[in-house]
C-alpha cells in the first residue's frame, strides 16, 4: 500500500516506505584518503589484500615456548634464547628454549604457546613455567580479524572511525566514496528575521535556517544556504528555481499549509509535483514531499519542534538513502513511562522526552514552537495513535543520538 491511497493523514511507516521507494540514488563518486573518510558513505566493497593480523602474534608480554618442552606434573626451567620485540621478525625458536616476547610480537617458527610474565619467576638464567600450560594460549592466530580477500566494509556504509581503522589495516590508503548531497535550504515567512538584528512586533528570529543546516552539516551534506523567502508566490517560485540549479536536494520550512500566504505548495505543483502531503503524526502534520524540476523536495512545517521531527524521522533516511548509505532503522526501546496521558490522540505522537532514573519523562510543553524541548530532551518517546499511558506502561523511546549526525 503506497500513500496514494490514503486520501487522508498518511500514516508514518506508509509515508516513509512511499519516500524511499521514490528517492533517487546518488551516482556521483570520488576518490579520498582513508584519513579523510568519517562520516562518508563508501561506494565499493573492498577487498583485504592481507590477513591481519598477518601472522600469529602475542597477545600478552611474557615466554613463547612449545608446551613439548614443558613437564607435564611440574615446574620446567627453560634458557632465553631470543628477545622478540614488536615490529622485528623472529628467529625460529631452538628446542628446549623460550623466547621473551613482547604484546604484538611475531610467534616464532616453532613455538605454540605464551606464557605471561607474572606466571613465571626468574632464577638465575633460567625461566620457571608453571604446569598446565595449553597449546595456543595467549597467541593471537593470522588472520583472526580479517582474512584476506574477505570483504572489508560494505557498500553504502557511512564510515565511523573503527571503520576507518579496519580499512587501513589492511593496508588501504584510498577508497572510493559517495560525494556529498548538495541540499538547498530556504525558509518561508515574512515574519523572520536573522540574529543579530533588531526585533520588531510581529517578527521572530529564523531558528530553522541554524537547526537544519547544523543537521545537514553532521550528515556530512553541503548546504546550499538560500536564507530567508518572501510571502509571496513570485519569490517563492524564484527560489525554487534557485535551488533545483545548485542543489542535488531542496529542504524548505514553512509556507506547506494552507493559509492565504503559505505559497510553496501551489509553486511546487506548478515548477514540478506533489507526491504526498500531510502525515498522520504530531508535531509535524503538515509534511510535503514532491519534485521541482526534477530535483527531490522536501517542504517541512514551520514550527521548529515539528521542523526537526519530521527532518529526522522523514527526510534524514531519505537523504542518507539518496547518498547511497544503507542505514538501519533507528534503535527504538520499551521503557517504563514516568508519566500518564489520558486523552488519546488519533496520530503518532513524538514527545520530547528524556529517559532518567528509569523511566521515560516528557519535557513538559509539548507546543510544536518549543524547540528548547529538544535541547532539554535525549530522546522522543513514542505513542501509537489512541493510545493512552499509565504511569510504568512501556512506551516507546528512540534516543536522539540514533536520529542526529
Amino acid at each position: 500500500m503506497s500513500a496514494c491511497d490514503h486520501p487522508g493523514l498518511i500514516p508514518i511507516d506508509i509515508a516513509l516506505a512511499d519516500l524511499l521507494a521514490k528517492t533517487p540514488l546518488s551516482t556521483e563518486i570520488e576518490s579520498v584518503p582513508v584519513a579523510d573518510a568519517v562520516g562518508r558513505v563508501i561506494a565499493e566493497a573492498p577487498q583485504a589484500a592481507v590477513d591481519v593480523p598477518p601472522a600469529d602474534n602475542s597477545s600478552m608480554d611474557g615466554y613463547a615456548l612449545n608446551i613439548a618442552d614443558l613437564n607435564d606434573e611440574g615446574e620446567t626451567a627453560l634458557s632465553i634464547s631470543q628477545r622478540i620485540p614488536a615490529g622485528q621478525a623472529p628467529q625460529p625458536l631452538q628446542a628446549g628454549s623460550c623466547a621473551r616476547i613482547f604484546t604484538g610480537a611475531e610467534i616464532p617458527e616453532g613455538a605454540d604457546a605464551v606464557v605471561m610474565q607474572e606466571q613465571t619467576r626468574i632464577e638465575g638464567e633460567k625461566v620457571i613455567f608453571p604446569a598446565g600450560v595449553k597449546a595456543q594460549q595467549n597467541i593471537r592466530p593470522r588472520g583472526q580479524d580479517i582474512q584476506q580477500g574477505s570483504v572489508v566494509i560494505k557498500a553504502g556504509t557511512r564510515l565511523q572511525p573503527a571503520d576507518l581503522g579496519v580499512l587501513a589495516s589492511t593496508g588501504l590508503a584510498e577508497i572510493r566514496v559517495y560525494k556529498p548531497l548538495r541540499v538547498a535550504v530556504l525558509s518561508t515567512g515574512d515574519e523572520l528575521i536573522e540574529p543579530g538584528e533588531p526585533l520588531a512586533p510581529g517578527q521572530i528570529y529564523n531558528s530553522n535556517r541554524f537547526l537544519l543546516a547544523g543537521l545537514l552539516r553532521q550528515m556530512g551534506m553541503e548546504v546550499v544556504d538560500l536564507g530567508r523567502v518572501a510571502d509571496t508566490a513570485e519569490d517563492t517560485e524564484r527560489a525554487l528555481r534557485d535551488a533545483a540549479d545548485s542543489a542535488d536536494v531542496i529542504l524548505s520550512t514553512g509556507g506547506v499549509s494552507v493559509g492565504e500566504e503559505d505559497h510553496v505548495k501551489g509553486v511546487v505543483e506548478k515548477l514540478g509535483q506533489l507526491d504526498l502531503w500531510r502525515i498522520k503524526i504530531k508535531p509535524g502534520k503538515p509534511l510535503a514531499y514532491g519534485q521541482v524540476l526534477g530535483k527531490p523536495f522536501f517542504g517541512l512545517p514551520g514550527n521548529p519542534a515539528s521542523s526537526l521531527i519530521t527532518f529526522c524521522l522523514l527526510a534524514r533516511p531519505c537523504l542518507f538513502r539518496q547518498q547511497g548509505a544503507a542505514l538501519p532503522a533507528p534503535l527504538e526501546f520499551e521503557l517504563p513511562a514516568g508519566f500518564t496521558r489520558t486523552r488519546a490522540i488519533g496520530r503518532q505522537e513524538y514527545m520530547r522526552a528524556r529517559y532518567e532514573n528509569g523511566v521515560v519523562q516528557p519535557f513538559s510543553n509539548q507546543s510544536s514552537g518549543m524547540l528548547s524541548s529538544a535541547s532539554w530532551a535525549n530522546g522522543l518517546a513514542v505513542i501509537p495513535p489512541d493510545t493512552t499511558v499509565a504511569e510504568g506502561d512501556l512506551v516507546g523511546f528512540i534516543p536522539l543520538s540514533e536520529l542526529l549526525g
